[in-house]
Parts: structure tokens; C-alpha cells; sequence
């Protein structure tokens, strides 16, 4: 797919690529492995993930992103070209890219990606904020005069957005999001049920029993583990509404975040959101229940988008299609042609 434009969600345990013309090609956890004394690079994505907690000590996981924005450099730059070589061969011309970043992403984060991206063999880069993108992934119609409010629940950001008219009214971002789900269920795992895990089992068991509210109280899950005390392998029943109990803290810092950003919005803008009701996207938005217990909380409709997990590589894709530019450094500078955006969906 030579010279071909490249959506790319840069998620902090997620990559997705959206090819246009092609859709998604490309979902795979943001972690690559390398050998610890010649620091090779082995493997990245699905390959690496499954070595966490089963690596060697030959062997080097990493995950080079952190809260939405890069924290290793130079392993972030190979394996965005790892990802990105898998669905591009760009022998002849490199492709073109639009990446999402947070909106807390400060001017040297943002440098730091453009560098990445650019170092990965991308020709021309542009930025876009991942509410932006998320709310094109979802198929809103942002170019209308009428408000339009979508919650990307990503692993490590959860970004806020009213808008309208082609730009955003208000606008919000937590470093809070998916991943600390996770590291609450690992201290509920060390503290209750003196059960040690990983990572990876710790996100199987919120997808699995993980509610944000009315957790059935039958409903259990056996995890195994290393016991805390003894330090020999064991199997745990764990229950869903000590899960729920567990997660709840974080819960209530994404309601917090999206009651500021509503008090903040202007009472026109607020009439269209309380009839239209809130899209929420991102992988976080898959928890059992979530849409029910934030409609409840806010007094409006909560409606998960189609393929939440998908909406910000697809956006910003479309977003690339639309650009006025080639390139931004500053992610507020860059220009969209919103008014053409309701012909693609």
C-alpha cells in the first residue's frame, strides 16, 4: 500500500491503524520485547504482551507509552515502525499519517510524537486531538450548529468533548482511564484475596466480571495466582461485586470530569446534549455497565458508539483525508474541513 494514509491511534496499550479504503488493519497492545544485553528487538504487539510475567530474564518487555503520550522514545520508534511496516510497504513512497494525541499532551510531548512518527518512516505527519477523532469515529456530525458530546475512555486518558459548529466548545482530559481499572483490581487481588497476579490476567478479569454498577452478586471467577503469604500457586473464587467495589474510585473520577466539563458548557449547548444524550467511545467504554450508570448519574442518554475500541484510528483517518495541511507541530494549529465530513459516513 504504497503512499498510503495511515489513522493511527497511539494508545497506551493499544495501537490501531486505519487504512482509507480499508478500514482498521491493525489492532495490537503497545509493548514490543528486546534482548536485555543486545537490545534487539524480538517481537511487539499480541507476541509481546503474552510474554509479560513469562519472560526470561534474557528478555526485556516494555511498554513505551504512558498516559497517551510517549515515555521511552526509542522504543516507541521502533515499534511504531514495526506496526507500521506489518500493513505498509513504502519502498517507493512513504505513506502519510494523522495521529491522535491527548488533549493534556504539552508541546514537548507533542514534538516527541511528530519525531516518533516521522523516524518511523512516515512522510508527513499531522496531530488530532483523540475527542476530535473519536466524535468522526463515531460518525457525529460536528459541522452542525447543534452540540455533540463524546467520551473516549481510553487505558490511559480519558478525553472530554462538547462540540459544535466545526470546533470544540469545551473540552476536558483525565490521565485516568483503563489501566487504573486494572492496577485497582491488582490491589484488590493483594489486599482481599492475598492472590498475586499480572497484568494481563488483571484486564481478563475486568473484561470478564468487571461492572460499573450493580454487579450480580452470583457471579464469580477463578483466578489463579501465587499466593501472597506462602508464594505457592493457588486458585482464588473472586467475586464480581468486590470488583466493582475495587474499580468504583476510578468511576467516580470519570463522572467528576464530565460533570466539570458540562458545568462549563453554555445552557444552549447543554439543551441539545441533555435530548442527544453523550457517545462514549474507546475500550473503556466496553465496561458492563458503564453507559447505565453514567445516564443515571447525568440525567441523559449514554449510548456506547459502534466498535468504541475502533472510533479514534477511524477519525483520525477521515481527519487526514480532510486536512488543509501536511504537517503540525502545534496540535491546536491544525485545520479540518468539517463541513465535508458528514459525506463520509
Amino acid at each position: 500500500m504504497a503512499g498510503a494514509r495511515l489513522g493511527i491511534d497511539l494508545g497506551t496499550s493499544k495501537v490501531a491503524i486505519y487504512i482509507d479504503g480499508h478500514g482498521v488493519v491493525l489492532r495490537e497492545p503497545a509493548v514490543i520485547a528486546v534482548n536485555r544485553e543486545t537490545d534487539k528487538l524480538i517481537c511487539g504487539g499480541q507476541e509481546a504482551w503474552n510474554m509479560i510475567g513469562r519472560e526470561p530474564p534474557s528478555i526485556k518487555v516494555v511498554m513505551p507509552l504512558s498516559h497517551g503520550t510517549i515515555s521511552d522514545y526509542d522504543y516507541a520508534e521502533r515499534m511504531i515502525k514495526l506496526f507500521v511496516r506489518r500493513v505498509c510497504s513504502y519502498k517507493m513512497i512513504k505513506p502519510r499519517a494523522a495521529v491522535s494525541v491527548p488533549t493534556s499532551v504539552t508541546e514537548v510531548e507533542t514534538r516527541s510524537v511528530m519525531q516518533a512518527v516521522t523516524a518511523a518512516g512516515i512522510r508527513q505527519t499531522v496531530l488530532i486531538e483523540e475527542h476530535v477523532a473519536a466524535a468522526i469515529g463515531a460518525g457525529l456530525d460536528i459541522s452542525q450548529p447543534r452540540a455533540s458530546m463524546v467520551v473516549d475512555f481510553g487505558a490511559g486518558t480519558t478525553d472530554i468533548a462538547i462540540l459544535s459548529v466545526g470546533g470544540v466548545a469545551v473540552e476536558s482530559s483525565i490521565r485516568s482511564g483503563g489501566m487504573d481499572l486494572d492496577d485497582a483490581i491488582l490491589r484488590l487481588m493483594r489486599t482481599e484475596y492475598a492472590l498475586v497476579i499480572g497484568k494481563p490476567t488483571a484486564e481478563l478479569i475486568k473484561k470478564s466480571i468487571g461492572y460499573a454498577a450493580d454487579a450480580p452478586e452470583e457471579v464469580t471467577m477463578n483466578v489463579p495466582g501465587r499466593d501472597a503469604v506462602t508464594g505457592l500457586p493457588v486458585v482464588r473464587a473472586v467475586s464480581a461485586t468486590s470488583i466493582c467495589k475495587a474499580i468504583d474510585e476510578t468511576l467516580i473520577s470519570w463522572e467528576m470530569a464530565i460533570h466539570d466539563v458540562l458545568e462549563d458548557c453554555p445552557p444552549d449547548l447543554v439543551s441539545d446534549i441533555y435530548t442527544d444524550g453523550i457517545v462514549l467511545t474507546g475500550g473503556g467504554a466496553l465496561l458492563k455497565g458503564l453507559d447505565k450508570r453514567l445516564s443515571n448519574y447525568i440525567g441523559t442518554p449514554c449510548r456506547v458508539a459502534d466498535a468504541p475500541a475502533d472510533c479514534v484510528a477511524i477519525g483520525t483517518g477521515i481527519a487526514l483525508r480532510r486536512a488543509k495541511g501536511n504537517s503540525a507541530y502545534n496540535v491546536n494549529e491544525f485545520e479540518y474541513d468539517f463541513a465535508e465530513w458528514s459525506t463520509d459516513h
